[in-house]
């Protein structure tokens, strides 16, 4: 061992457990700023847009919350499933943090329109300046701070003319921070590889060459990170003669899939990680339920000035970083449970709400104490005011209940629980009115855009204050269920409806390709949450008194 290897050893043997971020955590853009590390992912659809997570160690993260969590930021009105942002850049250069974001506004016809901006801040926590409007030239955008204090955008090339290459390369362009403007020529940089779908990009300089990391194959099975470099900025780019470096391709018997979409970050001590988007599929080659989640890798460099990762595969289990202070692990538990009792002025930092921010006009936790009030909203295949309250799906087997009180005034008001991974897939545990008046708990399940309700699931909830609701994933098993006694110290729960299949609640399953276009894409994992429907927008509310997500395994 060396001196600076004793100086800086790990103080516990205790290692990076992939994936580091569970759930719906997908295309990770990694920082590091002093001993602080950060990794903002995709939210689509949802908001705050930017999910943000921090640490100190690599082992261990915590969530931040999201960084767009306004209009003034973000404008998700009547934005399309797995629409949004998609792939942000989180960099830290000159004092400020830039968060570069896309906001896509189709998929159709071979058309992105994807806008993208970029807000700065002086801390991670904000305030975040009002956005920059960029091009919209293609998405993945990302900046590219350089040792001469230039600062370059970077971003995939979209070609939507028919017959072309939709993926047709790797744009650069100065950015020049005090104009807040794009300055000079735009410069296409690399085309790629025989692997396709070109994207991504995030630019590095280590001993003189920059390094180009892209994303190639798609982001299904196929998917890699690709590396190029230049002793110029603006190439010519030679792709690794070695092949990707990471790639899960061709391995189905790994535990992590879909590897790709990476960026790099170098610790204190000189090491180096990739942060890198994957799934997990309950089969083979089958439904990721949890969505693309993040993980990372170490990277060491070769003689010749490669990067490498052992094997070009994803590992389970990565050494932490030297000279980092890992707590010791918690004892292990069979079940790790987060009660929210809505006791905080503000929405906890693991919720997440559909197409708008949580604003006063539906959101109330003031009004009646330790109570969540969510006002209702538009239908489910609406896309500008829906009232849905949600949480990750971070593991196979788990659990959400709630405790709710309602007064539906007729059919057209309905509020429960929800498990969600679209507009057009999704389950509906929810109490409404029947044309008498009569309060009755039902079931609704919509299937690729066809809503039925659900045979024989229906129960009189007449007199009944406060009912508890319960949605049960137990790998490919959906359930729900409903306690009259929600306050019980143990309640009886009493099941409702059969064992719905939970793997349509995933990309795959989401995803639909007609005549070789997209009419659907899937991109966000499942969610469980809090749904209130208000279809006659006649002022209906619901109290949610508790929320509680279980983990079990």
């Amino acid at each position: 061992m060396t001196s600076i290897e004793a100086a800086t050893a790990t103080l516990t043997g205790r290692a990076i457990q992939n994936p580091v971020l569970t759930g719906f955590h997908p295309d990770p853009s990694i920082l590091r700023v002093g001993s602080d590390y950060y990794i903002a992912t995709s939210t689509f659809e949802w908001y705050p847009g930017v999910r943000l997570h921090h640490s100190t160690n690599l082992v261990d993260w915590a969530p931040l919350g999201g960084a767009l969590n306004e209009k003034r930021l973000l404008d998700l009105t009547g934005t399309a499933d797995s629409g949004g942002v998609w792939a942000p850049s989180l960099t830290y250069a000159h004092g400020e943090f830039y968060l570069l974001y896309t906001d896509v506004a189709t998929f159709a016809g071979g058309y992105w329109d994807p806008q993208n901006y970029v807000v700065t801040a002086p801390g991670i926590e904000g305030p975040w300046s009002d956005p920059v409007v960029l091009h919209g030239r293609g998405f993945d955008a990302s900046l590219f701070h350089d040792e001469d204090g230039s600062t370059w955008m970077l971003s995939m090339v979209a070609d939507a003319r028919p017959g072309h290459n939709r993926f047709a390369g790797i744009s650069i362009q100065r950015y020049d921070r005090a104009s807040r403007k794009l300055t000079g020529d735009e410069h296409t940089i690399f085309k790629g590889t025989e692997a396709k779908v070109t994207e991504a990009p995030n630019l590095y300089r280590r001993d003189g060459w920059y390094y180009l990391v892209t994303a190639e194959g798609g982001t299904s099975w196929q998917h890699q990170v690709t590396v190029a470099r230049s002793r110029d900025i603006l190439g010519p780019y030679e792709a690794d003669p070695a092949g990707p470096l990471l790639t899960s391709n061709g391995r189905p018997e790994l535990t992590l899939q879909k590897a790709g979409h990476g960026s790099l970050v170098e610790t204190p001590a000189g090491q180096w990680y990739l942060a890198h988007l994957v799934g997990r599929p309950y089969t083979p080659l089958g439904r990721c339920v949890l969505g693309r989640e993040s993980a990372i890798q170490e990277v060491t460099w070769t003689e010749q000035g490669w990067p490498r990762i052992a094997g070009g595969i994803p590992a389970d289990t990565v050494p932490a970083p030297l000279g980092v202070t890992v707590p010791p692990e918690r004892p292990v538990s069979s079940e790790r449970q987060e009660t929210d009792d809505f006791e905080a002025p503000a929405l906890g930092v693991n919720w997440s709400t559909l197409r708008r921010p949580a604003t006063p006009d539906w959101i109330d936790l003031t009004s009646r104490p330790s109570f969540l009030r969510v006002t209702g909203g538009q239908s489910p295949m609406a896309r500008h005011r829906p009232s849905l309250v949600a949480r990750r799906v971070v593991a196979r087997s788990s659990e959400f209940e709630a405790v709710l009180e309602f007064a539906p005034r007729n059919y057209r008001q309905l509020a429960g629980i929800t498990a969600y991974y679209n507009s057009r897939n999704w389950y509906f545990l929810n109490v409404t009115a029947e044309d008498d008046g009569t309060p009755v708990l039902g079931l609704l399940a919509c299937d690729s855009g066809t809503i039925g309700v659900v045979p024989g699931a229906r129960v009189d909830v007449t007199g009944i204050a406060r009912l508890g609701l319960k949605t049960r994933l137990d790998g490919e098993a959906l359930t729900f269920a409903y306690a009259t006694d929600p306050d019980a110290a143990e309640p009886q729960w009493h099941n409702l409806g059969p064992a719905f299949d939970a793997t349509t609640l995933s990309d795959e399953y989401a995803a639909k390709v007609v005549a070789g276009e997209p009419e659907a894409w899937g991109f966000t994992g499942a969610f469980v949450g809090l749904w209130v429907q208000d279809l006659g927008a006649e002022g209906g509310y619901a109290d949610f008194d508790r929320a509680t997500y279980k983990t079990s395994g």
